[in-house]
C-alpha cells in the first residue's frame, strides 16, 4: 500500500542528452560482411564482438541473454553479484541493504544521492514502479514469471522499499532482485502499463548503471559511456567507451579477433573455432562455470495428442514425449557438433548445483544415458500411439550458434533412426522466432537456457509453475506446491530434497526434455584485461581494460 504521507516528486524528463557526446563505432562495418567487421580508429575505446540477437531494450519486453547482456551494462539493480563470486550469493548494488524484516516483507535501503544519467533523482518511487510495471504489463516474453510470488511493493520513504511476498521466507527473492526481472528504470520515463521503445529510452537517457547507451543500433552496433553517476557494485567502469556490435555471421566475426580488429568476443563461436584460436597467442580463451542448458520444449497443447489436438489423448501426448527420451543419445551430440563443450545434461538442474541428478540416464533409453529404439518403441504401442509419430520441431538459426542446425539434425537422426518417428525439421529467425514459440506456433521447439542467478530454483520455477514463461500449457498442481515449499525452506538439505523431488515428478511427464549443457566462453585479444566469467552468468564490461 502506497503510504500517502510519502509525496512523490516531480521530475522533468529530458528528453535528450545535451552535452553528452555520441561515440563513434569503433569498429567500422562495411557493406557486404554480414556485420561487425573491424577496423577504424580505436582511441583507446574497448569493441566486443557478438552473434547474440536483442529482443529489447525495456526490461519489461524481453527474456534472453542479448537483452539482458545489454540491461547489464546500462540499468543498475537492487542485488548484484561481485566479479569474481565463486557462489554467486546477491550483495547490494544500488541497495544499502537488503534483508527479510518478516517472513513476509524483504526490506531494501537504497543508498544515497543515486541518479539517473539524465539527471533525475533515483528514489524508492523508481524502484516501486519497476516492479509494478513488470506485472501490470507481463509481456509474454518478458520476465514477470520471476516475480509470481511478489505481492506487492510499498515505498515507504525515498529510501526505503518494502516487497510483501505471498510465500513466507522465499531464500530465492534476493537472487530474482539481480535477475531480468530487476533493472531499475526511470518511473518519469518508462510508461506504468505499455512497452517503451528503443529510441525513446535511448532519448530519455534513463540509464543508472555502470554505463549509458549513446547511440543505439539494434542488433547492429551499441556504443556505451561510462556513467559517472553510477555507485553501484562494480565500481567505476575501467574502460570509458565500448561498442558492442552485432554480427551476422560468426565467421567473420572470428575472423575480426584473429587479426586484433576487436577486441573481446561474447557468444557464440563453434566448438571448432574455439579450438582453432586456443591454439593462437595473439588472443586468449577465457572459461567460466557451466550454467547454460539446452533443451526441447514440448507444448503439451499442441503436440501430438496434445489437449488441443482433434485427437487429444493426455497418455498417448506423454508416450510420445518419454519416446523420444528413449531414442536421444547426448553423448554423440556432444562430441560430434559440440567437441566436448557442451556435456550431456541428465537432469533439469545442472551439475554443480545442489540437486542435480541422472532422472533422463536411469528411467529412460538404456538406463547409462544412452538410447533404447526397443523400449521406446513397447511405450508407443502400449499406449496405443500410431506408429511413427509425426513430429514437427523447429530451431532457431541465429541465436544459439551456427551449430545448432547440425544439434537438431543429430536429434531429428536419432529420433527418426528406427522409424519410430517422422520429424518436420525447420527453423525460424530469433526475432519472429520469440514470438511464435508463446503463441502456440510449435508443437516442439529448440530452446537455450542462461541462468539468471545460480540457485536451482532458477531451473525449476521458470519452467514448471503454472503459467511459466515457456507458455507451453504445463501445469500440476503438486510441482507448484513443492516449488513453493522449496522457496520458503531454509535448511540446505531439506531444500535440495525438495529439488529431486520435483525433477522426478517433471522428468516423468516431460514437459521439456534436457539435451546438455555449457560451460561459458569468452575470448580476448592478449592485450585485454579483465575479463571475468563467474557464478553470476552475466557478461559484465565494467572490469575490463587493455
Amino acid at each position: 500500500m502506497f503510504d500517502a504521507a510519502f509525496t512523490p516528486r516531480r521530475r522533468a524528463v529530458l528528453l535528450s542528452l545535451a552535452g553528452v557526446p555520441v561515440l563513434l563505432s569503433a569498429c567500422a562495418k562495411t557493406a557486404d560482411d554480414g556485420g561487425g567487421s573491424g577496423g577504424g580508429d580505436r582511441s583507446g575505446a574497448l569493441t566486443v564482438g557478438t552473434t547474440d540477437k536483442v529482443t529489447a531494450l525495456d526490461p519489461a519486453a524481453a527474456y534472453d541473454n542479448g537483452s539482458s547482456t545489454v540491461w547489464t551494462q546500462c540499468y543498475g539493480y537492487l542485488m548484484g553479484t561481485s566479479v569474481g563470486s565463486e557462489d554467486g550469493k546477491p550483495e547490494p548494488d544500488l541497495a544499502e541493504s537488503g534483508e527479510f524484516t518478516s517472513e513476509n516483507v524483504y526490506t531494501v535501503t537504497l543508498q544515497e544521492g543515486l541518479t539517473f544519467a539524465n539527471g533525475n533523482e533515483l528514489t524508492s518511487e523508481d524502484v516501486k514502479h519497476t516492479f509494478d510495471r513488470q506485472l501490470k504489463i507481463a509481456d509474454p516474453n518478458g520476465p514477470s514469471s520471476l516475480l509470481g510470488n511478489l505481492e506487492e511493493v510499498v515505498a515507504v520513504d525515498d529510501l526505503t522499499v518494502e516487497f510483501h511476498l505471498t510465500e513466507p521466507n522465499d531464500q530465492t527473492f534476493p537472487y530474482v532482485l539481480c535477475s531480468p526481472a530487476g533493472p531499475i528504470v526511470d518511473a518519469d520515463v518508462f510508461p506504468a502499463d505499455e512497452v517503451l521503445s528503443d529510441n525513446d529510452i535511448v532519448d530519455g537517457g534513463a540509464f543508472c548503471g555502470p554505463y549509458q547507451i549513446t547511440s543505439w543500433k539494434i542488433n547492429d552496433l551499441v556504443s556505451y559511456q561510462a556513467f559517472d553517476g553510477y555507485k553501484g557494485i562494480f565500481g567505476a567502469p575501467a574502460t570509458q567507451k565500448v561498442s558492442m556490435s552485432y554480427y551476422a555471421d560468426q565467421n567473420n566475426m572470428k575472423l575480426d579477433i584473429q587479426e586484433g580488429n576487436i577486441d573481446c568476443v561474447w557468444r557464440s563461436l563453434s566448438a571448432t573455432d574455439i579450438e582453432d584460436l586456443s591454439a593462437e597467442d595473439a588472443v586468449t580463451v577465457h572459461e567460466g562455470p557451466g550454467g547454460e542448458i539446452r533443451y526441447i520444449v514440448f507444448n503439451v497443447a499442441t503436440m501430438p495428442y496434445g489437449t488441443k489436438t482433434d485427437d487429444a489423448d493426455p497418455a498417448k501426448s506423454q508416450a510420445v514425449r518419454q519416446a523420444a527420451a528413449d531414442l536421444l543419445d547426448r553423448a554423440a551430440i556432444s562430441e560430434s557438433v559440440y567437441k566436448g563443450t557442451y556435456t550431456p545434461l541428465y537432469s533439469y538442474i545442472p551439475e554443480g548445483l545442489p540437486g542435480s541428478g541422472t532422472q533422463f540416464k536411469d528411467m529412460y533409453g538404456d538406463g547409462e544415458g544412452g538410447p533404447d529404439a526397443a523400449r521406446a518403441k513397447k511405450r508407443l504401442e502400449d499406449a496405443g500411439v500410431e506408429i511413427p509419430v509425426q513430429l514437427s520441431l523447429q530451431y532457431n538459426p541465429d541465436h544459439y550458434g551456427a551449430s545448432s542446425g547440425d544439434e537438431y539434425a543429430a536429434v531429428k537422426s536419432q529420433l527418426e533412426a528406427d522409424e519410430l518417428f517422422v520429424v518436420d525439421l525447420k527453423s525460424t529467425e530469433w526475432v519472429q522466432y520469440n514470438k511464435d514459440r508463446t503463441s502456440d506456433v510449435y508443437p516442439a521447439y529448440q530452446l537455450g537456457w542462461f541462468p539468471d542467478y545460480s540457485d536451482a530454483d532458477n531451473y525449476l520455477s521458470p519452467f514448471f509453475v503454472t503459467d511459466n514463461f515457456l507458455v507451453n500449457h504445463y501445469s500440476n498442481e503438486k510441482v507448484d506446491q513443492l516449488i513453493a515449499q522449496q522457496r520458503g525452506t531454509q535448511d540446505e538439505a531439506e531444500r535440495e530434497a525438495l529439488f529431486v523431488e520435483i525433477q522426478d515428478i517433471v522428468a516423468e511427464e516431460i514437459s521439456t526434455l534436457p539435451l546438455l549443457q555449457g560451460a561459458q566462453i569468452a575470448v580476448s585479444t592478449s592485450e585485454v584485461e579483465g575479463v571475468t566469467l563467474d557464478s553470476s552468468f552475466k557478461f559484465r564490461i565494467a572490469p575490463i581494460s587493455k
